[in-house]
């Protein structure tokens, strides 16, 4: 059963909008930790718990109603690959939602009044491989192979009792029929957010086809996209808001590129937090910001939104 902050969170979509936090990784970069590893943010979970609490409590304190876990890149298959087994590996998954949690006790204590909530990140198969893939998606796996992977980490970050489950940055349509799959049954509500490029998946799916695969999901609250460019998103939440009838989800990058091989970002940032008005607008209801913004544009974002 969800909790009474999930449902919560649930209804505030049909009331009002929320404010989503930014990047991790920039923030626990701008910290001084290297991400330079196939675990990114996720190895900080082992060896420095602590810096993922302050770079979520940032994003309270700068504005953000929903924090999401450090566990996008944290799977089973990813840190037997390092030698944790599967028992610390679970910790670790629900330790992701722990912190989160705990960050905003913290925000409470110093003075945020507003409810804050926690999104378990579920990142897509490719994030696992840490090769660029989930930017491609088509990984050769089938539905059931994919239904499969994810499941397991699924039911331990269910069993956290996170508000919502951010199956995010995916990359194709067979993906999301699994994840679709495999949150069955698991009594916590789920947000599907596609990467894209334009008007199609990063696949090339076209949209219309992507998101009405979550139109008569119960357990997904929330349709959209994330971690793409910022002129993506005004498209994409109009073809999300019509396909679904459900609230939209939109958090892109800063609008630089994401090299995989040289895992370099170049070029400028075009994300402002004027833009998030007019995604309002068109029917987003959970706006803020996934690469490369940091707590400022989510600051601006909040202010836009509640000003």
């Amino acid at each position: 059963m969800t909790s009474d902050t999930s449902r919560t969170l649930a209804d505030a979509l049909t009331t009002g909008t929320v404010v989503l936090d930014g990047g991790m990784s920039n923030q626990l970069e701008s910290a001084g930790h290297d991400l330079s590893d196939e675990l990114w943010s996720a190895r900080l979970l082992a060896e420095r718990p602590e810096a993922i609490v302050e770079a979520h409590l940032g994003y309270f304190e700068a504005g953000a109603d929903v924090a999401i876990t450090s566990s996008y890149q944290a799977t089973f298959e990813g840190f037997a690959k390092r030698g944790i087994p599967r028992e610390r590996a679970a910790e670790l998954l629900v330790l992701s939602v722990e912190l989160a949690r705990e960050a905003a006790q913290r925000a409470h204590a110093k003075g945020v009044t507003r409810p804050l909530w926690v999104a378990a990140s579920v990142g897509p198969y490719g994030a696992m491989l840490a090769d660029g893939s989930e930017y491609r998606g088509r990984y050769g796996l089938s539905i059931a192979e994919l239904e499969r992977f994810h499941r397991p980490r699924l039911e331990v970050l269910a069993a956290a009792a996170p508000d919502v489950l951010a199956l995010e940055t995916v990359p194709d349509t067979d993906e999301a029929q699994a994840l679709l799959r495999a949150v069955r049954g698991l009594g916590v509500p789920a947000w599907l957010s596609y990467s894209v490029a334009g008007d199609r998946t990063r696949a090339g799916q076209p949209l219309e086809e992507a998101f009405a695969l979550a139109a008569d999901a119960d357990e997904v609250i929330a349709v959209g996209v994330n971690c793409c460019a910022p002129e993506d998103v005004d498209g994409a939440v109009e073809t999300a808001a019509r396909v679904t009838g459900k609230p939209v989800v939109v958090y892109p990058n800063s609008g630089e590129a994401w090299d995989a091989q040289a895992r370099a970002w170049s070029g400028r940032s075009s994300f402002t937090a004027e833009q998030v008005t007019g995604w309002e607008r068109g029917g987003a209801r959970l706006i803020g910001g996934c690469c490369r913004v940091g707590p400022v544009a989510i600051a601006g974002i909040a202010e836009s939104l509640r000003g």
